[in-house]
């Protein structure tokens, strides 16, 4: 297995990981990690809705966007004591990344996002790693979150560009990309991933792969989702998705992005503990913890705590890179 972090994949290389026999796969994406990561460590992140439903854009998969009728509330922006109260007990409970998110089509510059850069700092001092999902965001506003002392932005491609017209027509992938350069320019790390169960191809799914492993810098962290089906949504009747289908591609990930974190995201409260225990052996070092995914049901932190302890893994502590980077500066 070539061990060398590169941006320059070609499509054919991807499929030809991604189509390998699969105990083939998992084991060159497990010799990997065990190369650039501990494997015995995961990285806990919580996932707040400080502001749901309400959503103008169309994604064909979402509960919040307004014009779906799928039985959640809209809620306004929550209060900054309440969030911080929220992150507390995550923390407590071994989260060492807290992401905010709000369903909106994108950031304008009024009242709720000084909220919300409140809130960034106020999580910032507690000591966790403070993540947010806010829809597009323009350079000057990257700019400002990362003063306030944002550490990640998840912005996610979803899919493939040919297929992302069939999910959402409200923006463009274009879009998608832009927003990911205005956080990098402001120095502010990449969360970036996407969803399978869409119905898109497996060509799809490499592209999207292909897309995300070719951008200049590999983003810091990576989720896979498995798509929840909500009824009242356009893909409300799409078939679960297989677990194999979620090994192939977090194992591709790895073996493409080494040093990323793989998120083991939406879809884990259909999976066995021996079906998680796969994933973690295909290269995925992060999950969401605690009983919600913005809308959608999670296992809880006791679950996940019993699993941990079987399993043998223990969560990532806060700046970590960061911390390292230092060490090693001193030691030099």
């Amino acid at each position: 297995m070539n061990q060398q972090l590169r941006n320059n994949w070609t499509i054919n290389e991807i499929e030809s990981i991604y189509n390998s026999p699969l105990l083939e796969l998992v084991y060159n994406a497990a010799t990997l990690h065990r190369t650039f990561n501990d494997t015995a460590e995961v990285q806990v992140c919580t996932l707040l809705s400080i502001k749901t439903g309400g959503c103008s854009e169309d994604c064909a998969y979402c509960p919040q966007a307004a014009r779906y009728n799928t039985g959640v509330d809209v809620q306004a922006l929550m209060k900054k004591e309440e969030v911080l109260e929220y992150a507390q007990k995550a923390k407590d409970a071994g989260s060492t990344r807290f992401c905010m998110g709000a369903a909106w089509r994108e950031v304008r510059d009024n009242r709720d996002f000084d909220r919300v850069l409140d809130m960034v700092k106020g999580v910032n001092k507690m000591g966790m790693e403070v993540c947010c999902t806010l829809g597009m965001l323009t350079e000057d506003q990257a700019k400002k979150l990362a003063d306030a002392g944002l550490y990640a932005y998840n912005h996610n491609l979803d899919t493939s560009k040919e297929h992302y017209s069939e999910i959402i027509s409200t923006r463009t992938y274009n879009d998608r990309l832009e927003t990911l350069d205005n956080v990098r320019k402001a120095g502010v790390t990449v969360c970036c991933g996407g969803i399978i169960g869409l119905g898109e191809t497996h060509e799809d799914r490499i592209k999207m792969l292909y897309t995300l492993a070719t951008m200049p810098e590999h983003p810091e962290s990576v989720p896979i989702n498995a798509l929840v089906p909500i009824k009242g949504t356009p893909l409300e009747n799409n078939a679960k998705v297989d677990i194999w289908d979620m090994v192939r591609m977090i194992a591709t990930a790895r073996i493409l992005m080494p040093k990323t974190m793989v998120r083991l995201s939406a879809g884990r409260t259909d999976m066995s503990i021996a079906e998680q225990a796969l994933c973690f052996m295909a290269g995925a070092n992060s999950i969401f913890a605690g009983d919600k995914l913005l809308t959608t049901p999670n296992p809880s932190f006791d679950e996940d705590n019993s699993m941990f302890q079987l399993l043998g893994l223990k969560p990532r502590t806060a700046f970590k890179e960061e911390k390292q980077y230092l060490r090693e500066a001193v030691e030099a």
